[in-house]
């Protein structure tokens, strides 16, 4: 909303109004009942120049009358364009050209009508001012028409600038979100699968030591060892990019550690059988690390909740799309798992949704749980 208030500037121009009335009468050297009208008319015009602001037209209109009776009354000579020129100035800057500019044509047509009715000569009446009074409200007129569109274009870019900001505030407050969400994924997926490793092990070696099988415990102790140092390994990585340590980073895990992934896994006691169909090797990274993580949490909730006795990962590649199918045979999803329900599936969907890929997970045909992936290769690489 606009502000109604008079400015400094109106202010100015109501003074210069009174101050013309004033050189006016004295330059005239008109009788005190003359001056004090004069000066009537000038307090008029001063006080609607600073109440413009609020009722443009009625001002502009009043201060035509204004002019007019003026003349009527044969005060002393201001012009017609002068006492206007404020007014007509203000009306512009409000918007209100077309108004300014019929009342100012207005006003010369008067001037010249009445001079002309007086008996002034044509030639006299055109060349002795009506120019230059038109020249002056044309440019009073421009001139405020120009102040409106600087100070309207000003806000417009403040409104711009104000908004490119709020946006860019937003976009950060996505990434941040994003990285976030990213983090907790690899901190949920590395533990995740490290803590099931780590549990079914060292029941085993517990069991081990009981029956007095040394050889047995020893082999779940070194396999507690080797999951524990990956997933050490991978939490700096992680806390590394947090800190933003300078130096190399351990590139994250992908494709080639699949089959130390499944190895692992054999090892904490639950036979995996790994299907690779079609070429993995030039794949996208970010694709590897995908295909890694939903893999290792797949087989975490197996080694959790599925109480199975196997279970196949199948990787099937071609230059279009790359499938991905966990399935174990398990007790399913009966009794509403947290495979089900917790962390881990949200997390598998929202690695493949930001890939463009699909998720599905469900009972297995023939008992157990399935889990699977299919990613559009053509979308990733371009």
């Amino acid at each position: 909303m606009q502000a109604t208030s008079p400015t400094r500037t109106e202010a100015l121009l109501a003074v210069a109004i009174l101050g013309l009335v004033t050189a006016a009468v004295v330059t005239e050297d008109a009788p005190i009942s003359q001056a004090a009208l004069a000066g009537g008319f000038g307090a008029g015009w001063a006080v609607l120049l600073l109440v413009a602001r609020r009722w443009t037209v009625p001002a502009l209109l009043a201060t035509a009358a204004g002019i007019l009776g003026y003349y009527a009354l044969e005060l002393p000579p201001v012009g017609v364009a002068a006492p206007a020129a404020a007014i007509l100035y203000v009306a512009a800057q409000r918007g209100r050209v077309v108004p300014a500019a019929a009342v100012g044509g207005s006003l010369l047509a008067v001037s010249v009508v009445a001079r002309l009715v007086e008996g002034d000569d044509i030639s006299v009446v055109i060349g002795a001012g009506l120019g230059s009074e038109a020249a002056l409200i044309l440019a009073v007129i421009a001139l405020g028409d120009a102040v409106r569109n600087r100070r309207s274009l000003r806000v417009t870019l403040a409104r711009q600038a104000a908004s490119a900001a709020e946006e860019r505030r937003r976009e950060a407050a996505r990434q941040v979100e994003a990285e976030r969400l990213r983090i907790a994924r690899e901190v949920h997926d590395t533990l995740g699968h490290t803590m099931s490793v780590i549990t079914l092990q060292s029941a085993v070696a517990r069991e081990a030591l009981a029956d007095a099988e040394p050889g047995q415990a020893e082999a779940a102790l070194a396999a507690i060892h080797s999951v524990s140092g990956s997933a050490m390994a991978e939490l700096r990585a992680t806390l590394g990019t947090l800190r933003r340590e300078p130096g190399p980073r351990e590139p994250a895990p992908g494709l080639p550690q699949l089959r130390t992934l499944v190895e692992g896994v054999r090892r904490g006691g639950l036979p995996v059988e790994l299907r690779l169909d079609g070429s993995v090797d030039a794949l996208p990274t970010v694709v590897g690390s995908t295909v890694y993580r939903i893999v290792q949490e797949a087989l975490t909730n197996v080694l959790r909740h599925a109480h199975a006795t196997r279970a196949t990962v199948t990787i099937r590649a071609t230059p279009a799309q790359l499938s991905v199918e966990v399935v174990d045979d398990g007790r399913g999803s009966a009794g509403g798992t947290a495979a089900e329900t917790g962390q881990g599936l949200r997390g598998m969907s929202e690695r493949v949704a930001l890939l463009g890929g699909t998720l599905d997970a469900g009972e297995a045909a023939g008992g157990g749980f399935r889990v699977s992936v299919h990613l559009p290769l053509a979308a990733v690489a371009a």
